[in-house]
């Protein structure tokens, strides 16, 4: 049987290595897509007053136009495409980390709306929906016993 020398440094460049491929695995140009899978929907933020429900998503680069938005009495589904741009260089290449592509997104709200009255603006890429509570929703009062 012959006596080995243990070596602590080879077990860290196999770490390092593994480590390293990790990475490479991302390089390909057509894996991009599925690393930037978290710019599909876009960022919502909502908020709640006593008359309404106001909702702001981050949607840049479109046209109103390109949006189509459904408003339910308990949600507002939003959707649209973001069309690619062809671009032709003779020299290079081109790197892009835009999403082209469809998306669509569910918001569920807190409470029911009155979906024949909301309001909507579109400007600068933010889309601003105010979404005024249902006359039930407003004057729902409820006692509590102790």
């Amino acid at each position: 049987m012959a006596l080995v020398r243990y070596n602590p440094w080879k077990e860290i460049d196999t770490l390092e290595r593994r480590f390293n491929s990790l990475f490479d695995d991302f390089s390909p140009i057509t894996r991009w897509k599925e690393f930037t899978k978290f710019s599909e929907v876009p960022a919502a933020e909502i908020s709640e007053t006593d008359d309404a429900i106001h909702l702001k998503l981050e949607i840049p680069g479109m046209e109103a136009k390109d949006l189509d938005i459904q408003v339910a009495e308990d949600s507002v589904s939003i959707s649209g495409e973001r069309k690619s741009e062809s671009k032709t260089e003779e020299k290079g290449f081109t790197k892009s980390e835009f999403y082209y592509g469809k998306f669509h997104r569910v918001i569920p709200l807190p409470t029911n709306i009155q979906n024949n009255n909301v309001s909507a603006e579109y400007k600068d890429g933010i889309l601003n929906l105010t979404l005024p509570k249902s006359d039930s929703e407003k004057q729902k009062v409820v006692k509590i016993n102790l």
